[in-house]
């Protein structure tokens, strides 16, 4: 079993729910993005996403762009990626998946990128952009690799589309709480609580849900997590908390503020 499924089932037995945090590896810079991990970890978080830059990031907000952005502009290249996920790994085994956009696998190659992936130490992947309708080299690549495949699905995903993505989804289902991008704030709106119900019903537990877009504080976690779903995804609120504090605070800062959304899982 991946360490995403023995994640969930270590929850379970635990009766939490799981808390994925995002940053966006190379923002500010590398040190501060190491200290960034190192503040998730010892507050609690309990699957790390790792952002890996692109120039046209269409799931992502303005915070996400900007860390992008930075991070390209800080010569953030896949190798020396891969050599900060290696870092990373020699602290912690806990699950990390790579968050990035079709066309950087694409073009590496899916099965020569996945096996770098592996080695280096991550355990699946989002790819916001990729459909189920092309996914049958990635997904395939993939499990040749052992590594998860999480899939999105919005508001307005069909039941019928939902178990078509299911087929394809490891580790757990993202759910996009909201239409539009990243980092908004605003109140759960009836046609999410709508969406989970559905989602939830589609899925009978098969896989874990996770819920991201629009969870920025400890009470937003809380409300999404009263409504049945099995994690929390947060990360412009993570961003915008780097953006503000001087690095040598980073990681007590992240620490703290990790910790008060782990909270609310348990």
């Amino acid at each position: 079993m991946s360490r995403i499924k023995n994640k969930f089932l270590e929850l379970k037995q635990k009766n939490e729910k799981a808390l994925i945090a995002y940053i966006m590896v190379g923002y500010p810079n590398e040190k501060s993005t190491i200290s960034a991990i190192r503040g998730l970890v010892n507050g609690g978080a309990d699957i790390i996403e790792l952002g890996f830059p692109f120039s046209d990031p269409i799931a992502d907000g303005p915070v996400i762009q900007n860390a992008s952005n930075i991070s390209l502009n800080n010569g953030i290249k896949i190798e020396k990626f891969f050599q900060i996920i290696k870092q990373i790994r020699k602290e912690t085994d806990i699950p990390l998946v790579l968050m990035t956009y079709t066309n950087i696998l694409y073009k590496i190659g899916y099965e020569k990128f996945m096996q770098k992936a592996k080695n280096a130490g991550i355990d699946g992947f989002i790819l916001p952009d990729m459909s189920i309708e092309e996914s049958k080299n990635y997904v395939n690549a993939a499990r040749k690799s052992k590594l998860d495949t999480i899939f999105l699905i919005s508001p307005n995903t069909s039941t019928k589309r939902i178990k078509k993505i299911l087929k394809v989804t490891s580790g757990f289902l993202y759910l996009v709480s909201m239409y539009g991008t990243t980092g908004m704030q605003t109140k759960i709106q009836k046609y999410t609580i709508d969406a989970i119900k559905k989602t939830k019903r589609v899925v009978n537990k098969k896989k874990p849900i996770g819920i991201g877009f629009g969870v920025n504080t400890p009470q937003d976690a809380k409300k999404f997590l009263s409504l049945g779903v099995d994690a929390v995804i947060v990360g412009s609120a993570f961003l915008r908390l780097i953006e503000k504090t001087p690095a040598k605070k980073i990681e007590a800062k992240i620490t703290t503020f990790t910790r008060s959304l782990k909270n609310t899982t348990r």
